[in-house]
Formats: C-alpha cells, sequence, structure tokens
C-alpha cells in the first residue's frame, strides 16, 4: 500500500475509518510512484463504493455493492482508494500473490461482474 502524503503516519485502523463512504477505483495500468501522483493513460475497469463503516470488526471490506459490473476490458494494475470527498488516500496492488487487494476474476470485461474478494492492510 502506497499511502497518500496527507494520510502517512496514520495506523490501520485510521485509514480504514477515512475510507467510509469512499471508493475504490480499479486501473488498467501499473501503480503510479506515488498516491499523490496524478493516474495518466489510463482505464477504469470498476468503481466500488465503500459502506460506512468501510470495514468490518472481522477487517473485511465492506462495500455498497460487491460485486459490480465492469466498465471496461483490462487487467487491473493497481487500485486506488479515496475519502468521500474524493481525496486520494492510498493506492494498492492488484492480482494474485503476494498483492494486496485479491479479486474474484484476473481481468475485467464490461458489463460482466467482478468482486473484491479481499484487501490486505499492512499491521
Amino acid at each position: 500500500m502506497k499511502v497518500a502524503s496527507a494520510f502517512e503516519g496514520k495506523n490501520p485502523d485510521e485509514i480504514k475509518a477515512e475510507l467510509a463512504g469512499g471508493k475504490l477505483v480499479f486501473y488498467s495500468v501499473a501503480r503510479p510512484v506515488s498516491a499523490d501522483a496524478p493516474v495518466e493513460r489510463s482505464e477504469v475497469l470498476a468503481t466500488f463504493t465503500f459502506a460506512t463503516p468501510a470495514f468490518a470488526a472481522s477487517a473485511a471490506p465492506q462495500f455498497e455493492s460487491n460485486p459490480v459490473k465492469a466498465s471496461a476490458v483490462g487487467t487491473p494494475g493497481f487500485a486506488r482508494a479515496f475519502k468521500a470527498d474524493g481525496t486520494t488516500v492510498a493506492d494498492f496492488s492488484v492480482g494474485p500473490g503476494k498483492a494486496e487487494i485479491k479479486l474474484s476474476e484476473i481481468s475485467t470485461v464490461a458489463d460482466f461482474p467482478i468482486e473484491v474478494k479481499s484487501i490486505a492492510l499492512p499491521a
């Protein structure tokens, strides 16, 4: 997880609280150098809206809808999490293996469902 500079020094529980009502957006390119860098030359593949609270007591992510329909065809390279007001909170790796976010599928197809299976936050 790469945290935006405004959120450096916050612990995982504080980060989780910041995401209540925010968005988790999946993009088709590699993760930028920092969460403060703009996303360029990328297509949005899917957007999830966090519930309030954004994480259950079990640490599982909570969304208004999960799965959601993908908006484009592609392989997610990273996901960016935003507060409800649109402020960038953090970027996450996406995929199999040691990636921080696990999805139900490796790639997305427009109008087909994709589900967030888990989000790993550092301890």
